[in-house]
C-alpha cells in the first residue's frame, strides 16, 4: 500500500519537475519512479553516503537526499542531474515525502493503535478490522507497565525505553502526558511472573541512572487479546495509585498483588465512613496516639507474635502486652485474637484510604 502511495506522488509531481524522479526504500530499492524501468533497482552506497551528508549527495549524475528518522536515513529521494535545479526539486520532494509519511504514520502506526485501544478511544468493532489492516496480532501475552517519572532530565525516559526495548514489532513504547509512559510488552509462554518484576525492576534501575528521575513502576496483569489492553491499562494505573496509599515504599507495583488495598479502593467512601464508625464505636481511631499505632503495625509485620514483636521494638514482653491492652479497652478489639486483628488491619487501611482521597481512574 505504501508503494502505492509512493508512485501515485511521483506520478503527480513528474510533469512540475520534469525530470526523472524516484523513492529508495530502507532496502536500497527503488520502489517508485517517474521511468518506470528503474523500480525494483538496487542502489547500493548511497545510504552510507548520506548517514554522513543527509542534506544530500550526488552521484551517476542522479542528486540523492536522505529523509532522517531517528537519526538515520530512512527513505531517499533522488532527482535526475546534479545542478542547483536539482538539489533544490530532490529537497522540496524530501518534504513532500516527509509530510506524507507523518500522515500515514499517524493513521495507520501500530503504536497509535494500540494508544487509541488503552484509552477506549476506538469502538471494540473497529479493533479487530484495524488490527487486521495494520497485520497486528491480536492474541499474544501482553503486559502493560505504567512508568511515572517525577523531574527532569535531558534525555527523557521515552527515549531511553525505547533503546531498552528496540523490538518495535513485539514491544511498545508510548508517551501518554508530561510524566507518564507506557511499555506494552509481547511476553512468550515461558515468561514467568518473576521474570515480569524483574523487567520493572530493570526499567527503574536504568532511568533513575540514566534520567536521574523518581520512577515508580505499575504493573498489569497478563491478557491475551488486544481487546483487553485498556483493561490492562487501567490495572497498572490502579496499581500505582493503590500502591501509593498502602505500600508507598513498595516499587514496582503489580496489580495481581494489591490484596486487599484493591478491594477498598474500589468501595464508596460512604460505605468506608459506615464501616470505621461501627468498628469504632466504642473509642475513636484518632485517639490512639502515635506510639500505639506503632506497636499495631508492627505487631502486624511480626504476625500477632508477642516476643517477636516486643524483641523488634525493644520493648519489654509485659510492656507490649500492657499497650494491646490499652487497645483493646479503648476500642473493644482484642489484636491478640485473629478475628479482631483482621478487623483492626481493614480498619486501618480503610482510614488511610479516606485519608489519601486518591483519584480513582
Amino acid at each position: 500500500m505504501f508503494n502505492r502511495m509512493f508512485q501515485s506522488m511521483i506520478h503527480q509531481m513528474k510533469d512540475a519537475i520534469g525530470r526523472v524522479i524516484g523513492i529508495v526504500d530502507e532496502n536500497d530499492i527503488v520502489v517508485a519512479c517517474s521511468d518506470l524501468q528503474h523500480i525494483g533497482e538496487v542502489r547500493q552506497g548511497i545510504r552510507e553516503d548520506l548517514t554522513f551528508r543527509p542534506e544530500g549527495v550526488t552521484t551517476g549524475g542522479v542528486t540523492y537526499r536522505a529523509l532522517v528518522m531517528a537519526g538515520k536515513p530512512d527513505l531517499i529521494v533522488f532527482v535526475e542531474g546534479t545542478d542547483k535545479t536539482a538539489e533544490q526539486s530532490a529537497a522540496l520532494l524530501a518534504i513532500a515525502l516527509g509530510n506524507m509519511k507523518s500522515l500515514y504514520d499517524q493513521k495507520y502506526d501500530k503504536a497509535s493503535f494500540i494508544k487509541n485501544v488503552m484509552l477506549d478511544n476506538i469502538l471494540p468493532s473497529d479493533i479487530y478490522a484495524k488490527s487486521k489492516e495494520l497485520r497486528f496480532s491480536t492474541e499474544e501475552r501482553r503486559v502493560v507497565y505504567v512508568i511515572k517519572y517525577q523531574g527532569s532530565s535531558e534525555q527523557f525516559p521515552v527515549e531511553i525505553l525505547s533503546g531498552m526495548f528496540p523490538d518495535r514489532a513485539r514491544d511498545y513504547v508510548i508517551n501518554i502526558g508530561e510524566q507518564d509512559v507506557v511499555l506494552v510488552k509481547e511476553l512468550n509462554d515461558a515468561t514467568t511472573p518473576e521474570k515480569i518484576q524483574e523487567i520493572a525492576e530493570s526499567i527503574i534501575r536504568t532511568l533513575n541512572a540514566e534520567s536521574l528521575v523518581n520512577v515508580t513502576v505499575g504493573i498489569s496483569s497478563v491478557v491475551n487479546n488486544i481487546k483487553d489492553l485498556a483493561r490492562a491499562y487501567k490495572e497498572a494505573r490502579i496499581a500505582l495509585e493503590v500502591g501509593k496509599v498502602f505500600d508507598t515504599a513498595k516499587n514496582p507495583i503489580s496489580y495481581e498483588n494489591l490484596g486487599i488495598g484493591r478491594l477498598i479502593y474500589q468501595l464508596p467512601t460512604t460505605l468506608c465512613e459506615a464501616f470505621l464508625q461501627e468498628v469504632f464505636r466504642r473509642g475513636s481511631l484518632d485517639s490512639l496516639d502515635e506510639e500505639t499505632l506503632e506497636t499495631v503495625r508492627a505487631f502486624f509485620e511480626y504476625n500477632l507474635n508477642v516476643s517477636e514483636t516486643s524483641r523488634k521494638l525493644f520493648v519489654h514482653r509485659n510492656t507490649l502486652v500492657y499497650r494491646l491492652e490499652k487497645i483493646r479497652k479503648i476500642t473493644g478489639l482484642d489484636l491478640r485474637e485473629f478475628d479482631h486483628a483482621v478487623t483492626f488491619k481493614v480498619a486501618l487501611m480503610v482510614k488511610k484510604y479516606l485519608t489519601s482521597k486518591p483519584t480513582k481512574f
